[in-house]
């Protein structure tokens, strides 16, 4: 038997394995046991933010020889470390850091802490989007879900692309009622391909909701920590929001992490017993590793935030100009990029392509393919994955 046998026995999936077997990882690449080299385009969907490997993060990871646990109860100076440069770096007023294992249970944290600060149990996100995989992150996320779970939150409202000012007076009405707990977005929408709301749109939704009494919840697990060319999306649109969720780039990949950070005023409604538990949330290890890759990050901020929109400028243009079979739509912010069409089943057969020719891209269902390279990219790897992908148009 395989290993992929072995894999589709063994692992819980939703598909099955991309038949590839990863055995390392270096700056922009993948290795395989085949001894194949894969570009990557992909970074684990905006995990991989500084690149793989790093030696300086690496070996600072390395050096760590703390508690292998501890209780979530006690004391721990890391613990401070994080949160205190957490509240430094985001916008807005946030300060608080719940701490989580990642994405999902950033959200669910932060939809809960929404609950017990308004007494109320409602909820407006954008339809299509993904905040996670919990039962309320998903009530929360694309109304496919209720398909196959019947039995997700009530009075969960989607509003439908494009984020416009038609839609933001949407939210408006519906904010009007004041039985709305928490708005929840992406600034930059990555999991619907790079989705651009208008000014316009996000300054109506904010001042709604300050006006209306509800929790404005900023999801940038995805775009956070300068995927897009700011250190956080919601600098485009000078967002402040009441609760930020944080992961993926939070740590680069070096380690599983996440977080909640909200303002003094909400995290003050969490506190009665048992409000928040997570065993594995910023475990020693991997609060080391976040460190390490913060910090790693913020020395070359400028640097690195520079390179972004340089770079970003280019996969643009070089995207707009390549010639595809069906009409495409090229959405690019920073390196945030998503492309789409129309003809079903046109962006995956681009991907598989580009797999076979040794590039990594991801897509998002038949119409929607996204590229989201290490942010620290090089010209020279950029332009050979890009002529890969100009290959297989």
């Amino acid at each position: 038997m395989n290993l992929l046998q072995k894999d589709k026995q063994y692992i819980g999936r939703d598909v099955p394995a991309t038949p590839m077997e990863i055995v390392g990882a270096k700056g922009n690449y993948l290795m395989a046991r085949d001894g194949r080299k894969y570009i990557d385009f992909v970074m684990g969907w905006c995990v991989g933010n500084i690149g793989w490997g790093v030696p300086e993060v690496e070996e600072e990871i390395k050096e760590y020889d703390g508690p292998d646990y501890v209780n979530p109860f006690y004391l721990y100076k890391p613990w401070v470390d994080l949160a205190q440069l957490l509240a430094k770096i985001t916008p807005g007023k946030v300060v608080k850091s719940f701490r989580t294992t990642g994405g999902t249970e950033s959200v669910e944290v932060a939809l809960q802490a929404a609950m017990t600060y308004t007494k109320r149990t409602k909820f407006i996100s954008i339809e299509g989007s993904y905040h996670g995989h919990s039962i309320a992150a998903m009530s929360v996320g694309m109304s496919y879900f209720r398909e196959k779970y019947t039995n997700l939150l009530p009075g969960c409202e989607k509003i439908n692309p494009p984020l416009n000012e038609k839609a933001a007076l949407e939210v408006e009405k519906l904010l009007s009622h004041r039985d709305v707990a928490a708005y929840i977005s992406e600034p930059i929408i990555c999991n619907l391909g790079v989705v651009m709301p208008d000014q316009e749109y996000f300054d109506i939704v904010a001042g709604a909701c300050k006006k209306y009494g509800t929790v404005f919840i900023v999801d940038e697990v995805a775009s956070g920590f300068g995927r897009t060319g700011k250190l956080f999306a919601s600098e485009w649109y000078k967002l402040e929001p009441d609760i930020l969720t944080l992961g993926k780039g939070l740590t680069g990949g070096y380690a599983a992490l996440g977080a909640a950070i909200m303002t003094e005023e909400i995290a003050k409604s969490m506190e009665f017993n048992f409000s928040f538990y997570s065993t594995f949330g910023w475990h020693p290890r991997n609060t080391v590793a976040a460190l390490a890759n913060l910090r790693y990050f913020i020395k070359k901020k400028q640097t690195i935030l520079s390179h972004v929109r340089t770079m970003g400028s280019y996969f643009e243009n070089r995207l707009r100009s390549m010639n595809s079979r069906y009409p495409t739509e090229v959405r690019a912010k920073g390196l945030a990029i998503g492309l789409e069409s129309k003809q079903h089943g046109y962006m995956i057969d681009v991907m598989s392509r580009c797999i076979a020719k040794g590039l990594l891209v991801s897509e998002l269902g038949s119409f929607i393919l996204t590229i989201f390279p290490a942010l620290t990219l090089d010209q020279k790897t950029a332009k050979e994955g890009l002529d890969i992908f100009e290959s297989c148009l």
